[in-house]
């Protein structure tokens, strides 16, 4: 699968969680770990996580096998600054690939079968953006064609791309089925996602 790039963005200071919430746990699971389990049972190369606040203490509680880290200098500018900072990563490395697939940290709930399925649409419609579906609006996971890169690098603030994919709406597909799209953003977030777990 050396057509694309799996980019996890964990780059952010988790301000609402007051914790570092790339390390809080779900069943002895940091969030970051889950996300991180979720794309190598579909993917065995070409795997990036762009950190950046406690940078050194993610790296170190976290197994790095198959991992290759991006530091983001800017991450205080948002999450677009690590969509940048990964797309210059790849160009300085001389790193050349059909799409980007951009994953967030704290979206645990998301299965694996739903990023399967998006992936399969890109190999049938690579020019396409193939993007998930809120209902009201899309956004990440979301994989995005090459031919989008140089206006990725504009990109800013912490919309990340998904006023981009926005704009570009005639141009997005997303899969059939539907999947849990929770994000994981304060610690009564992550209760309520654990009860749920537990009663499942």
């Amino acid at each position: 699968m050396k057509n694309i790039a799996i980019v996890i963005l964990a780059a952010g200071k988790s301000s609402r969680m007051n914790a570092i919430k790339q390390l809080e746990k779900i069943n002895n699971k940091t969030l970051l770990e889950i996300t991180l389990e979720k794309v190598k049972n579909i993917f065995s190369d070409n795997i990036f996580c762009v950190l950046g606040s406690n940078h050194d203490q993610i790296i170190n509680k976290t197994n790095s096998e198959d991992i290759e880290f991006i530091k983001n200098k800017h991450f205080e500018n948002g999450l677009s600054s690590s969509i940048v900072a990964s797309l210059n990563y790849f160009k300085i490395n001389k790193l050349y690939f059909d799409g980007i697939f951009i994953l967030l940290a704290d979206q645990p709930a998301i299965e694996t079968s739903y990023l399967e399925a998006m992936y399969h649409l890109f190999q049938e419609k690579k020019h396409l953006i193939i993007a998930s579906n809120y209902g009201n609006k899309l956004g990440a996971p979301v994989i995005i064609p090459k031919k989008h890169f140089s206006s990725l690098l504009l990109i800013e603030g912490d919309k990340g791309a998904q006023e981009f994919i926005n704009n570009k709406k005639n141009e997005v597909i997303y899969p059939i089925q539907t999947t849990n799209l929770l994000d994981i953003d304060t610690k009564e977030d992550l209760l309520i996602y654990q009860n749920s777990f537990l009663n499942s």
